[in-house]
């Protein structure tokens, strides 16, 4: 039996805040731990946090979806429904997906994470 899903909300500054307290060393991601210092190379932009998610749905990165549902063998007439089946799948076996703002319009953001790496990483509490 699949885990039951994990949704979180977070405001456009809260999802801003999220980003700015990571960081990446041999490729794992952390959060920074306050009084600490973090070379540049280590900081985490965008397109090194959409290396460690499972799947994406952004309009600030090309968000892959036929690519993603591709991979897992899915076919979909539109990028809508193929949106919800890569997000359906992913949620059935107990990732963990990120909304950021309102969820919808243009500026409509999407993550989903690993339930570890969310865990990890302070998403979930």
């Amino acid at each position: 039996m699949a885990a039951e899903p994990s949704t979180i909300h977070l405001t456009d500054d809260a999802w801003t805040a999220f980003q700015a307290s990571l960081y990446e060393r041999d490729d794992r991601l952390e959060r920074r731990v306050d009084g600490q210092t973090y070379p540049r190379d280590e900081l985490v932009d965008v397109w090194v946090l959409s290396a460690h998610a499972e799947a994406i749905f952004s309009q600030d990165i090309d968000p892959e979806v036929w690519d993603t549902l591709a991979d897992l063998e899915l076919e979909a007439a539109n990028e809508e429904d193929a949106w919800a089946m890569i997000r359906d799948f992913y949620l059935e076996r107990g990732n963990v997906l990120v909304v950021i703002g309102d969820g919808v319009g243009e500026d409509r953001e999407e993550w989903i994470f690993s339930e570890p790496l969310a865990s990890r990483l302070g998403l979930l509490a």
